[in-house]
């Protein structure tokens, strides 16, 4: 059971293509279905958003950049982890203050977005996660959460940071503690697959549900070309955070330069120069960014960091993938893309010329990672992605209608 009446409903997200892409396309159904949507983002974004037919909500945010320097994030788990604390933190009022008056009827919120559930349960309205990666299953904190915390929890900052999260959330009549405030989300649609998922069977599929990837139509970004005689396109690609890797791309260039019949698209982001690369031979393509759906849809191998987004196009055009992963969730996603039998996981200080093309070689020969891919990109057209995603967002709002009707 679904409502058309026209809702307000609010999105916030950070200023990081990771999170935002995946939940574009939602809020472009939400918007073409007659609903008002007001999107919470720094204003790096607001033309991508503004682009949805959604209506850019900016603040100013304490996080490191899509073009910073991927150093700004630090080496260690607390680095990764404080910079959100402090975000919501600095944010919280700029927020509070720009939908007073104008609260929403349902809140929407990626992940790393912890003031949007604080204003949820300020406003009364429903909160739903827009998951852009795994969720937690059964069990998750015993085996994962917990052993990867312990040590932290331990250190003088590890204990500072948790005294200033928990005063927070006090502050703000909130008596969860942070770990499930922050990973326990009320209601979840999750942005990915579910033969991506770790533990899929034990995730609780009243709270989450996997409507797998939500893309559109890619056009504006440009279109991408194979060039005439290329009998095989690999596509490598580590983002857009994780690019500033000389080293990593000159081993591409000596694996795959002047590789018979193979044309090489090389994504380097803009914290590396072809000038660092050496001598490249011609077919290599060498660029600062390009469209990676419409390449991958032509390519017949990719070299992948493993993001959630880049796994998923890796995905949905049945591409082999060589993952590389670089930080965070990256290396679970590699070991699930190795799992299913689609890709192989070489860890980046293994990643050398001789054995990424064997890796590649290998992949791109082989019948059963075909067969697999194949297996996967037909689950993943059933899930239903942006339209039952929108769908279930109407259920939540027909919900709350009916409690405050009754």
């Amino acid at each position: 059971m679904t409502t058309r009446q026209r809702a307000h409903i609010a999105m916030f997200s950070i200023a990081a293509h990771g999170h935002v892409n995946p939940s574009l396309e939602v809020i472009r159904e939400l918007v073409a279905r007659g609903h008002r949507v007001t999107y919470a983002i720094p204003h790096l974004f607001e033309e991508k958003v503004a682009e949805t037919g959604a209506e850019p909500v900016l603040f100013t945010t304490t996080l490191p950049g899509p073009d910073d320097d991927p150093e700004a994030w630090g080496t260690e788990l607390i680095d990764n982890i404080e910079p959100f604390l402090t975000e919501a933190i600095e944010t919280l009022p700029q927020l509070a203050a720009a939908y007073e008056g104008d609260e929403p009827d349902l809140v929407l919120h990626d992940i790393t977005s912890y003031p949007a559930r604080v204003l949820a349960r300020r406003w009364g309205v429903p909160e739903i996660s827009l998951s852009p990666n795994l969720v937690a299953w059964d069990g998750y904190e015993e085996e994962v959460a917990e052993p990867m915390y312990a040590d932290l929890k331990e250190t003088e900052r590890g204990k500072a940071y948790y005294a200033r999260f928990h005063a927070w959330l006090e502050e703000n009549g909130i008596s969860q503690h942070p770990d499930p405030f922050v990973g326990r989300p009320p209601r979840s649609l999750v942005l990915i697959p579910k033969a991506f998922q770790p533990n899929a069977d034990r995730v609780d599929e009243t709270v989450h549900t996997f409507v797998g990837a939500c893309q559109g139509d890619r056009s504006a970004q440009g279109d991408w070309e194979r060039p005439a005689g290329a009998q095989k396109v690999l596509l490598v690609s580590l983002g857009s955070s994780f690019t500033k890797q000389p080293a990593f791309y000159r081993e591409c260039v000596k694996a795959f330069g002047g590789l018979p019949g193979w044309h090489v698209v090389l994504q380097v982001g803009k914290h590396v120069e072809a000038s660092e690369l050496g001598d490249v031979p011609g077919n290599v393509e060498v660029r600062q960014w390009v469209p990676q759906l419409a390449v991958l849809k032509q390519a017949d191998a990719f070299i992948t960091h493993a993001g959630a987004g880049g796994s998923q196009e890796g995905l949905a055009t049945a591409t082999p993938m060589v993952a590389v992963p670089q930080a965070v969730d990256q290396f679970g996603n590699a070991d699930m893309l190795q799992g299913l039998g689609v890709a192989r996981h070489v860890p980046v200080e293994e990643a050398t010329a001789e054995t990424l093309r064997a890796a590649v070689l290998g992949l791109v020969d082989d019948p059963e990672v075909a067969r697999r891919l194949a297996d996967v990109q037909a689950g993943m057209a059933g899930e239903g992605g942006t339209k039952r995603a929108a769908d279930l967002i109407e259920e939540e709002l027909a919900k709350a209608a009916g409690r405050a009707g009754a």
